[in-house]
């Protein structure tokens, strides 16, 4: 590590919302010249923390000081003058703009009055090639994927010359590959001198990459210890308890398919798709970004069209490009963008949880309130979702939190196949084990469930089979306790021979 002046130090940070104390004074400090990990569950205090040094939210009481001296943050303005950078987990970039537009969004380079268009994207290309990204400075961010608006978002942040970039899960969305450029790019700004506050659920990545751990539970700091501590006592010291099992996988007896997809075809997104789910099963889906996962899922819930194919329920076609249709017959979808297609944000907890059951509960035109909200409080209940109340707006709940709501709508309807696109994503291993449980009680109801997930342990703990996507095929079927990482990353990539696909037992027999 270089010089180690101190940057930055928070001293008793105390905010309050109604219903709720975010932080309860909480201690931190950001030495020149190192990555300081900020962990802790969703609705820990870690957000609120990071909105309080970008300006977004001013502290009750305690102090910020910055070279040494106290200082107040009341607006992003503030934290710019201060060279304090962030990198938000919701991205805060303009759609409709390009991408050298973003970067330098009221910042633009100017020659005799008028935006110097040819120096703005000459200045954004630099710093897109600094990032290792290969995007065109006049793109529409529109027209991104989620990766690449990710280091859009960092390419943004370098364009401040920050002194202290916080950087809030930014690996979420990356690749392997990807997260090894990000991670080479973050040690070269240490080795700059700039201190780095760094957001993860990956606890892998700590030791990669960190110094030091400051450990947030339930709004207070609780400890701080070397990055080099072992995960288990950082599991610890974030819930409060040990988890025995990261990835408690039960495996209940299989049943008959309750999803078969056969030959599901859309040119230029996925071809000859075919699977089937059965009951009481756990079925992967696996593959690099850009594979078709999502499309595939997306087309069988009815969201998106298809060209061809067929997708039948228990033994029953479903029409195709129906989403009612689809729900009527008993397929949930939890989406990959949680916020943006899985909530109505600015709706309560309770509105939230009652969308999918609404239909069903209105009789002549009026919906049974009392039923709904008594529904809701039970599976708010079961799931341990943390909240003030069901009225609260379900865009002030933690990722966690939002999470279990999505998840918790498709519980209340009964839904017989459950097909999950990234449900961890941005999820603390607390709260991830929760919802792993969940998983298990669904299949043990005889219920199946597909889960799409980059996180390759996560699908090999989790999963009964995996089958691997690449390049909008299947490209093979593996069982998921007896192969590794490798073998799957070997078919994502292309350079395996596709293994014979796992049979299922007859009804009654043990799953893979």
């Amino acid at each position: 590590m270089s010089e180690q002046g101190e940057l930055l130090r928070i001293e008793g940070i105390r905010k309050a919302f109604p219903g709720v104390v975010a932080l309860d004074g909480v201690d931190f400090d950001l030495r020149r010249g190192e990555v300081h990990v900020l962990l802790g569950e969703n609705g820990a205090g870690k957000s609120t923390l990071i909105k309080t040094l970008s300006g977004a939210h001013r502290p009750d009481s305690g102090r910020i000081l910055a070279d040494g001296r106290e200082v107040r943050i009341h607006s992003a303005q503030d934290a710019e003058r201060l060279g304090i950078a962030t990198i938000y987990q919701e991205f805060t970039l303009v759609p409709d703009l390009t991408v050298a537009e973003n970067i330098f969004l009221g910042r633009q380079p100017r020659r005799f009055a008028m935006i110097d268009r040819k120096r703005m994207e000459a200045d954004a290309a630099v710093l897109l090639e600094r990032v290792g990204v290969d995007v065109a400075p006049h793109a529409r961010v529109r027209e991104l994927g989620i990766a690449r608006l990710q280091m859009v978002e960092i390419a943004k942040a370098l364009s401040l010359d920050a002194r202290v970039l916080i950087m809030d899960e930014p690996t979420a969305v990356l690749t392997s590959e990807e997260v090894d450029k990000l991670f080479a790019l973050v040690r070269g700004l240490r080795a700059d001198g700039v201190g780095i506050v760094f957001i993860t659920h990956h606890l892998d990545e700590i030791a990669a990459l960190g110094d030091r751990v400051t450990v947030l539970r339930d709004g207070r700091s609780v400890g701080q210890v070397p990055a080099s501590t072992p995960e288990d006592e950082l599991v610890r010291m974030m819930v409060g308890r040990d988890i025995d099992q990261q990835y408690p996988r039960e495996r209940p007896d299989v049943g008959a398919p309750l999803l078969s997809v056969r030959s599901l075809t859309r040119k230029g997104a996925f071809h000859d798709v075919s699977f089937e789910v059965r009951a009481g099963e756990v079925v992967g889906l696996a593959g690099l970004v850009g594979a078709g996962r999502t499309e595939v899922a997306r087309a069988v819930f009815g969201a998106d069209r298809y060209d061809s194919g067929t997708v039948d329920v228990r033994g029953e076609p479903l029409p195709r490009h129906d989403v009612n249709a689809a729900m009527g017959a008993g397929i949930g979808l939890v989406p990959e963008d949680r916020k943006g297609q899985g909530l109505v944000l600015d709706a309560s907890v309770e509105e939230n949880l009652g969308l999918v059951t609404l239909r069903s509960a209105t009789r002549a035109g009026l919906v049974d309130r009392k039923g709904q909200r008594a529904a809701a409080a039970r599976i708010a209940e079961r799931l341990g979702v943390r909240m003030a109340g069901l009225g609260q707006p379900v865009r002030t709940l933690s990722g966690g939190n939002q999470q279990k709501v999505v998840i918790g709508k498709w519980l209340l309807a009964d839904t017989r196949v459950l097909i999950l696109d990234e449900p961890t994503r941005g999820i603390d291993v607390g709260a991830k084990v929760e919802i792993y449980q969940l998983v298990n009680e669904l299949t043990a109801a005889g219920h199946a469930v597909v889960m799409i997930s980059s996180d390759l342990p996560e699908v090999l703990g989790m999963s009964d089979r995996v089958l691997v996507m690449a390049q909008g095929r299947i490209a093979g079927e593996l069982p998921a306790g007896e192969t590794t990482q490798e073998a799957v990353m070997e078919l994502a990539v292309g350079t395996a021979a596709a293994p014979a696909p796992v049979q299922n037992e007859v009804e009654g027999s043990r799953g893979h």
